[in-house]
């Protein structure tokens, strides 16, 4: 990778990648604000308009919403002692001339660490006790009971005074086996918790369960997340971990050292908790602790052969593209960049690294951002487009006759009134038959919804618990628990075949509907659950990993039991709670094109028949009905024009996003609203 000349910042130096980076985000976040102005423009004018549907706004509203709360979350995964640590200090926090998180030999970051900003807080510190391990909840529970935390505030003015304070995520507390062992947190086997003299029977844990870093960095601001993980035996004992926040992280650093590559440990870390996540494609393999490979003796040539030794052995053990694994020494770059030596700078190879987080992170989050946002707004206009071209054909067609009956007798202004309400008779068929698919559309949503709703998952959730109770052997525990995911996924697989039944139903209506009435509807969104199979294969994947037969042999029944509804519960419950909330997302957005097209034409075949009764009675008034039929009809091609217009205000992409170009072109070329293609 072509190599940049670092730009001078105070009395350090900051790589150039990195300005890319922070100038990235900061055009990303420009751009996301933007686009949501832009759809927040479309919805005020279709409601000015009169044309903004219930279900239109709550689409729109959910849409804004998602760009209002966009996360960019970069997880930093490693074993203990790799540099993570000093690697987020030497990307992110360079330009403070120190160390901001604490970085030494040892375990440094003892319990979970977010890193974030929520401009309705004050810059601090907030940790979970580790005390809360003992209760039952999931890490989410405890996130939405703001008393469970202690706070501790964060003077942002003073580096000296942020690193005292984030100090907090490296406490200890001495604790007995018993205690440990009631927080899932005794390993025996674990060389690293020696029981020091004078304390028999004393063992070394976290303080905290989990900290979030309240910081106004200005990253932070625009919405990036930075986890920071503890070592291999704290992920283990922290399942949540692997069934939620890694696995919800767009991009994902695994950090090994230099001079060992691959270890066993390492490779356990990759295997159980990194290379089955959704987000694998975004996983980057950091090397770190490359200048423990700097020797004075060694020609530079071989030093820089046994680096790329290490690049390709560290490619082929974790199965992925050399070109996404980076040596770096991020402690040299650190220094690097506060001592203002350009040449360690280089030397360290920590600018490659942030250029490929520039390359990375925010391009590949854009193109998600912009065609979910694509995807509703989309429809949304494709829906009143369709609307509006309906009355405008309505229009011509009431102008047609009603010139044609111009200087006509009454005898044919009979005939168009009665056609007029015959035609309106016919119609009110079709209208009850709408009804009757949303009493059908009710009656299988329930059947889709009886296996989601979390009532449903209670029950199972009640039958297993009972049955482990009951259990006495371990593979009959293990029985229950592959019994247990077993029934998740046929409980889904129900409510896959019910939303199957749906749109077939759907289609046939659209279909008849098309042939007696001439309309053209847009099908209906394919939609199906499989993701959701996926996660929970992943969740099982995940459990296994964490709660094997060794696990069982070897742990107490019953708090074994209480962890795996405390977690695997815990995240079978927000999976089934997302498949509930899209499935009726998806439910509710079938029937409202063809209502609105209803609606539509029902009235205009009422204005059609009175309109011919009033000329029936007048016949004076038909040049009068005419002329307020022109107005009407240049009113409505006056709004194709402006949806057209509002639809087309284009959002001009950020230069930092130039990476994205060929997603851009593509959607360009698909012929997508260019405010959908900001």
């Amino acid at each position: 990778m072509q190599s940049h000349a670092p730009s001078r910042v105070g009395d350090g130096v900051v790589s150039l990648y990195m300005s890319q980076l922070a100038t990235s985000f900061q055009q990303y976040g420009a751009w996301r604000d933007n686009l949501a102005v832009s759809v927040a423009q479309l919805r005020r004018w279709l409601e000015d308009a009169h044309l903004l549907e219930a279900d239109s706004a709550r689409r729109l509203d959910l849409a804004m919403e998602r760009l209002n709360g966009d996360r960019l979350v970069v997880a930093f995964i490693a074993e203990f002692s790799r540099g993570k640590s000093e690697l987020i200090n030497a990307i992110f926090f360079a330009d403070y001339g120190r160390r901001i998180l604490p970085s030494s030999a040892g375990r440094t970051t003892m319990c979970p660490t977010e890193l974030m900003y929520d401009e309705s807080l004050p810059p601090c510190i907030r940790v979970l006790p580790i005390e809360t391990r003992a209760r039952l909840g999931t890490m989410a529970d405890f996130k939405r009971s703001a008393g469970e935390w202690h706070v501790f505030p964060v003077d942002t003015s003073s580096p000296d005074g942020m690193f005292m304070a984030f100090q907090l995520v490296a406490q200890t507390v001495r604790v007995g086996i018993d205690e440990a062992r009631m927080y899932g947190l005794y390993d025996p086997d674990d060389p690293d918790r020696v029981i020091r003299e004078g304390e028999e029977g004393m063992v070394e844990i976290s303080r905290w369960r989990h900290a979030v870093i309240n910081f106004p960095h200005p990253l932070l601001k625009q919405g990036l997340v930075i986890l920071d993980t503890p070592g291999l035996n704290a992920i283990g004992t922290e399942p949540e971990l692997t069934l939620s926040l890694v696995p919800s992280a767009h991009a994902v650093l695994f950090v090994l050292a230099a001079d060992t590559g691959v270890t066993k440990s390492d490779l356990e870390v990759w295997r159980h908790i990194i290379g089955d996540s959704p987000e694998a494609a975004n996983h980057i393999a950091v090397l770190n602790k490359i200048d423990g490979l700097w020797d004075s003796l060694k020609a530079q040539n071989e030093i820089e052969s046994e680096v790329r030794s290490q690049i390709l052995s560290v490619s082929d053990t974790l199965r992925i593209d050399r070109k996404r694994v980076f040596a770096v020494s991020a402690q040299k770059g650190l220094v690097a960049k506060v001592t203002g030596d350009a040449q360690l700078l280089e030397r360290s190879r920590l600018p490659s690294l942030e250029a490929a987080l520039v390359e990375l992170l925010v391009p590949e989050r854009q193109r998600i951002v912009r065609e979910q946002t694509m995807a509703v707004a989309s429809r949304v206009v494709g829906e009143v487009r369709q609307a509006l071209g309906a009355r405008e054909r309505s229009l011509v067609e009431q102008l047609y006759e009603l010139r044609a009956l111009q200087g006509k007798n009454q005898s044919a202004v009979e005939r168009m009134l009665l056609r007029a309400q015959g035609e309106q008779q016919e119609f009110e068929e079709n209208v009850r038959k709408v009804v009757a698919t949303r009493v059908v559309l009710a009656r299988l949503s329930e059947e889709a919804y009886s296996s989601l709703r979390l009532h449903a998952l209670r029950n199972l959730v009640m039958a297993t618990r009972e049955r482990m109770r009951k259990v006495r052997l371990t593979p009959q525990f293990m029985n229950a628990v592959r019994a247990y995911f077993g029934a998740l996924r046929e409980m889904i697989r129900r409510a896959n075949a019910a939303l199957a039944e749906i749109e077939r139903m759907v289609l046939g209506v659209q279909r008849r509907f098309a042939e007696e009435t001439g309309w053209s509807m847009p099908a209906p969104m394919t939609f199906a659950l499989d993701t959701y199979l996926a996660e929970i294969d992943r969740v099982e994947q995940a459990y296994e990993g964490h709660f094997g037969t060794l696990s069982v042999l070897t742990r107490d029944k019953w708090a074994l039991i209480e962890r795996f509804f405390e977690t695997v519960v815990g995240r079978s419950r927000t999976i089934f709670s997302a498949a509930e909330r899209d499935t009726e997302a998806w439910i509710r957005s079938l029937l409202p094109p063809l209502e609105t097209q209803v609606r539509e034409q029902r009235q205009q075949l009422k204005k059609r028949t009175d309109a011919a009764m009033r000329i029936r009675d007048a016949q004076e008034s038909l040049d009068a009905r005419i002329g307020q039929l022109e107005d009407a009809l240049q009113d409505v091609q006056g709004q194709l024009d402006e949806l057209k217009r509002v639809s087309e205000s284009s959002v001009t992409p950020p230069a930092g996003a130039a990476r994205g170009a060929p997603e851009l072109a593509r959607a360009e070329a698909r012929g997508a609203p260019a405010y959908l293609r900001a």
